[in-house]
């Protein structure tokens, strides 16, 4: 086995950040400048259902000193006879962006979630909270991806909560008062669309499925492994060291790729920073050249 270089062991990586192309407060040309100034070794934008954050980038000229992989991250069904509270989310990695199958999806999930967001501000109105679509176009920007975030922000500015996170454990979040499941596909379907893109389908911070026994997780990865998965984030900020070092050995269990990634909104998550999450997530630049090495 090949003993990783000291710049592999040293420098860190990114592979979870979001941009305004969907719910992240800079833009991939912001995103790529504070990489290099992190002097970050590879990074990889996955907004939601959208690829628009990894095109705009390219455009931009990705920097000589950082490597770069194409990403989205897309919100999937569970598989049949699984049940859980949490949302299940499949990242794609090193995707084709002129892919039609991809690009289609992404459309049909983006279509959904403009027709969810009203439903969700008038529920909100129902509550004596009154938020309306315009304002919650105007927090978004011209090119962003309008989504919960976006109306938490302005329920901030309008006086109704402190924080985001008060938005959401109040109102917006899954089971509250103010929220609207939204439409999601197939997990198999979604791990087939990001691997006929050419791309590595990875699940996404699995401690988010709120599955309450280990036994459960490892058998959903064995059925998402059968359906084309290739790998687990296993470095999020809140896994903690000891689930970190679970879903390493879920992953060597099953012959999985180990990523990692902060989830990196900027201003919408203030507490979580690029590159380090809460100051101490150490993603090693090795992983990055594991999902290349994969992919070629």
């Amino acid at each position: 086995m090949r003993k990783p270089s000291e710049y592999e062991q040293h420098v860190k990586i990114d592979l979870h950040i979001h941009s305004t192309a969907s719910d992240g407060s800079l833009s991939p040309l912001e995103i790529l400048n504070a990489a290099r100034d992190l002097n970050l070794g590879a990074i990889a934008i996955t907004d939601h259902d959208t690829i628009d954050g990894s095109k705009d980038a390219l455009a931009a000229g990705i920097p000589s000193s950082l490597k770069f992989l194409t990403g989205v991250e897309i919100s999937a069904a569970p598989p049949p006879s699984f049940s859980f509270s949490g949302s299940m989310h499949i990242l794609g990695y090193a995707v084709r962006l002129d892919d039609s199958d991809l690009i289609h999806t992404l459309d049909l999930l983006q279509s959904s979630r403009k027709n969810r967001n009203p439903q969700i501000i008038d529920r909100l109105n129902d509550l004596g909270i009154h938020v309306s679509l315009n304002e919650v176009l105007n927090e978004a920007g011209e090119n962003g991806q309008v989504g919960r975030p976006h109306i938490a922000q302005v329920m901030i500015k309008n006086g109704f909560v402190k924080s985001i996170n008060e938005a959401f454990d109040r109102f917006l979040g899954v089971g509250k008062p103010a929220y609207v499941d939204k439409y999601r596909i197939d997990s198999n379907q979604v791990i087939e669309i990001i691997r006929g893109a050419g791309g590595l389908p990875v699940l996404a911070h699995p401690v988010l499925l709120q599955l309450e026994k280990d036994t459960a997780l490892e058998k959903l990865i064995r059925t998402l492994k059968e359906m084309g998965l290739k790998g687990i984030e296993v470095y999020y900020p809140e896994h903690t060291p000891e689930q970190i070092a679970y879903y390493a050995k879920l992953a060597d269990r099953h012959d999985l790729l180990v990523t990692g990634g902060t989830d990196f909104h900027g201003s919408l998550k203030p507490d979580i920073m690029m590159g380090t999450g809460r100051g101490n997530l150490h993603i090693p630049y090795e992983l990055y050249e594991k999902l290349i090495r994969a992919n070629s």
